[in-house]
């Protein structure tokens, strides 16, 4: 099986220009691709894992990536999916997030020995005179077209800015210059970037008479149809010091039943012969893939060590037999009501909440676990047995937790 033939079985592939020469391209280690991220902040996040997953698996192949950091088209900004116009951001804001960019892409990179290359696309874009830029560039792009363009649509009801509008003109500049200095033939990005991939793929062979290629990337989608990778307090990032490498592996270890297969095919690097074995998984099986799931990422990211740890700690955190340590709150049988306790009640018991109402809140928000089960029914009652012994442990969003015990 060719690299190509392994992204297709991984369900990465959305869609392709010229598949037979992107095919001949990948599996040959003949491709100098790119892929291009934009500093908008100072970390990269899970919406950037699966593209770093992807530049990784190529170069492992023997292609070439290029890691385009768009210091130039940031000072723009992407209108695709958005809804309202991108924050601008002074150059020093530009190029602070741009290190920061680097050093985290080397964990995953190999950029020595010539094997990959970063660049900045602010070292031509800046430098652009605009009257050169309409006549060498402009005459080459249909308005009509750009129009018709999935970035743009959902935003002409609300205005679409001149400045934004502009963006795509940047990104199709962007594989001209690097086919031009680097004999870029191939480029990736994700799904919502198909327009202005095939804007670059025009212009390379309307200037140049030569053929390129593109291919965009599956989005990672949950069951519902919503992007991975944020939570109810913003995006889960690879920067340890924005999200821990515990509360980056507890936001995979949680993922939903419907998503962790897909994940682990799509995301980790396990041989698909293993990961096939587990398409039958079901029941307590799903939690051992989201196991899986979550320290082969961790690993990927923050290294074995921290995912070890991690690991250590969510097992502590959620499995009876190692709760030792744990904070805990003692019930006594007056706390009980016909010998049982509604999950309201314990919340409160426990201090985690401060009155019913909110409890209430927690539990419908899915906020609240016990033994690393989601409670979601509010009139959830465990019975004092199950609180005898070790007890149980009970958590609240992510850490805050308490053992109960009935003594």
């Amino acid at each position: 099986m060719g690299i190509y033939e392994e992204l297709q079985a991984r369900g990465l592939i959305a869609q392709v220009t010229d598949e037979d020469d992107i095919r001949e391209l990948v599996n040959n280690g003949k491709a100098t691709f790119y892929i291009g991220f934009d500093p908008t902040a100072d970390s990269l996040h899970v919406g950037h894992f699966m593209a770093l997953c992807l530049m990784k698996r190529l170069q492992d192949a023997g292609n070439k990536p290029i890691a385009l950091i768009g210091g130039g088209t940031a000072m723009i900004g992407d209108p695709s999916g958005r809804t309202d116009m991108r924050q601008m951001m002074t150059k020093e804001t530009i190029q602070h997030n741009c290190e920061c960019f680097k050093k985290q892409m080397s964990r995953f990179i190999d950029f020595s020995d010539g094997k990959a290359l970063m660049v900045n696309n602010a070292d031509w874009l800046l430098d652009l005179n605009y009257i050169d830029v309409l006549r060498e560039v402009g005459a080459h792009f249909s308005v009509n077209r750009m129009l018709t363009a999935e970035c743009y649509k959902q935003r002409m009801e609300r205005g679409l800015s001149f400045l934004e509008f502009n963006y795509m003109i940047m990104q199709s500049y962007d594989f001209y210059a690097l086919y031009q200095k680097y004999g870029c033939n191939l480029q990736f990005g994700g799904d919502d970037q198909w327009s202005n991939m095939l804007g670059g793929t025009e212009l390379i062979r309307r200037k140049l008479g030569k053929n390129a290629c593109a291919m965009t990337i599956t989005l990672l989608l949950n069951s519902e149809g919503k992007k991975m990778g944020k939570t109810q307090s913003g995006a889960v990032w690879l920067d340890p010091n924005k999200t821990s490498p515990f509360e980056f592996y507890q936001y995979w270890r949680n993922v939903a039943d419907a998503d962790v297969l897909k994940c682990i095919r799509m995301l980790t690097f396990l041989p698909l012969e293993e990961i096939d074995k587990m398409d039958s998984w079901e029941g307590a099986q799903l939690n051992t893939a989201k196991e899986i799931l979550a320290y082969e990422l961790t690993k990927l990211v923050h290294g074995e060590e921290e995912a070890q740890k991690a690991q250590e700690a969510a097992k502590a955190l959620f499995s009876k037999g190692a709760a030792a340590d744990m904070p805990t709150t003692e019930l006594t049988e007056a706390d009980l009501t016909e010998g049982n306790i509604d999950i309201l009640t314990m919340l409160v018991k426990t201090g985690l909440v401060p009155s019913k109402s909110e409890a209430r809140r927690a539990v419908q928000q899915g906020g609240v676990a016990v033994d690393g089960e989601k409670i979601t029914d509010i009139y959830a009652s465990f019975a004092g047995e199950d609180l005898n012994g070790e007890g149980i442990v009970l958590k609240k969003g992510k850490k805050n937790f308490r053992k109960v015990v009935l003594v």
